[in-house]
């Protein structure tokens, strides 16, 4: 429940609002100005609809200590001396919206719920900041479920000590980030971080890059130059996707981790290691250590502390915090965007499963952030597999229980969320009886094609989706 201010010298217009919004809203009324401002200076409020013309202050002056008290209040002006540009100016000067008089009371009743949403979703956005001074992030990993909570004290255990590290976990979990995490809030937090992916150098090349060369080792070595694990000097060096590491490269690795010292190729001279050394892996190293893919020495010389990133599917309470973040971020790369999600949205996101775990989140709220049309990212907008769970987690054969009218949402969000929904559904039979064919399912629904195109790239529908499933 939002608390609106109402200004205006005309108990008529006060007492109109109050009986439009009271059923949901707490209404405080003040009779000019002058009330207006000592209210203000005594009272929180979200929302302040005021009069432009009044004895004591005009509204100018009632938004101004409005936004003085709380900048994020949002203000709407009303007058009955309507004019565009006078409607440009109250915007400029800070008003989230401009109401002339006289007005239908449904409009104005969707203009205040429009600013109170606004408020809900600049608090909500607040308060997230505030929370991230709580035990919910870690260098740039969030999480508040008893997973993540785990893992945070490990980190910080590894942090303080000087030990190898082994990060396990699957891929999209985070692990380069629990990396960063360990290297920046410990001791050598002010030497170099160096990030070297095991998998994407090319073997005839990945010694030299780890280890160096001196001039004349091979073809094209012509000057002496240090590796990468020597570059890190006293600083953290982040062995990514270790497990890709080729057998005769481990053993070497091994050694130089064992006795502290590098060898640079073509050169017998020992050199000191001095960086610490983090590796990880999404595949099952320990396993592979067993079998023999993968030197048993060297597993047990990097997982003196193993910890492992739980896959997102099992941190679902993460979710909300992570998606809430991830679109402020895409709200500030497209300067603008969705200010936050439909409920309907929210829910798809935790129902899915993500097998690309954080990353995969991270791209969807992304895309959903650019294709949203709204104020909030609507269920409509997210990408088709995470849909497709949305879509597929009620039971639409008849044979379990009836869907739950959604309770939890006002009357006019819940109308809007069943109508995306059985829309979305509807196409989506369509689809899979004509098979993909859009002309046929555009006759059987009595649309025109365009129409029946637009409709699909609304609910995020791809008719070749259901032509590739029939092939």
């Amino acid at each position: 429940m939002s608390r609106i201010l109402v200004v205006d010298d005309k108990a008529s217009i006060r007492l109109l609002f109050t009986k439009l919004l009271s059923p949901r809203h707490e209404v405080i009324e003040a009779a000019d100005g002058a009330e207006a401002v000592r209210r203000l200076s005594e009272e929180r409020f979200d929302v302040v609809v005021s009069d432009v013309r009044m004895p004591g202050a005009d509204g100018l002056e009632v938004m101004r200590v409005a936004k003085s008290a709380d900048p994020a209040l949002e203000v709407i002006l009303m007058t009955a001396y309507a004019s565009v540009q006078s409607a440009v100016e109250a915007i400029r000067a800070g008003a989230f919206d401009y109401l002339p008089k006289p007005f239908e009371p449904d409009e104005a009743v969707l203009r205040v719920e429009r600013a109170a949403e606004r408020k809900a979703l600049r608090r909500r956005a607040a308060d997230l900041e505030a929370a991230l001074s709580e035990r919910i992030r870690h260098g740039e990993l969030f999480g508040r479920s008893t997973a993540m909570q785990a893992v945070f004290t490990l980190l910080d255990k590894a942090a303080q000590r000087d030990l190898t590290v082994l990060l396990l976990g699957e891929s999209g979990t985070g692990k380069e980030l629990a990396a960063r995490a360990i290297h920046f809030e410990g001791p050598r937090r002010h030497e170099p971080f160096v990030t070297i992916n095991c998998g994407a150098l090319p073997a005839e090349l990945i010694e030299s890059e780890l280890f160096g060369h001196v001039r004349g080792a091979f073809t094209g070595a012509t000057a002496d130059r240090p590796g990468l694990l020597e570059e890190a000097g006293a600083g953290t060096v982040f062995l990514d996707e270790i497990g890709e590491l080729p057998l005769a490269l481990q053993v070497k690795l091994n050694r130089a981790l064992e006795q502290r010292e590098l060898r640079r190729l073509g050169d017998n001279s020992p050199r000191p290691l001095r960086a610490r050394v983090i590796a990880a892996t999404h595949r099952a190293l320990a396993a592979e250590a067993r079998s023999g893919a993968f030197r048993e020495d060297l597993y047990f010389r990097l997982a003196v502390f193993p910890i492992t990133l739980p896959p997102l599917r099992e941190r679902k309470e993460d979710i909300p915090l992570l998606a809430e973040r991830f679109l402020a971020r895409a709200r500030v790369d497209m300067r603008g965007g969705p200010e936050g999600f439909q409920p309907e949205a929210l829910r798809a996101l935790i129902e899915h499963d993500w097998p690309g775990n954080v990353r995969e989140l991270d791209n969807a709220v992304m895309r959903a952030a650019a294709v949203a049309d709204g104020a909030l990212v609507d269920v409509a907008d997210l990408p088709p597999d995470v849909l497709a769970t949305a879509t597929h987690e009620d039971d639409t054969t008849g044979a379990g229980p009836p869907r739950m009218a959604r309770i939890d949402l006002p009357y006019r969000q819940a109308l809007e969320a069943a109508a995306t929904r059985a829309g979305r559904e509807y196409l989506d039979a369509m689809l899979r009886a004509t098979q993909g064919n859009v002309s046929q399912a555009a006759e059987r629904a009595g649309l025109a094609r365009e129409s029946l195109h637009r409709l699909l790239r609304r609910y995020g529908l791809d008719a070749a989706d259901y032509r590739r499933t029939r092939d």
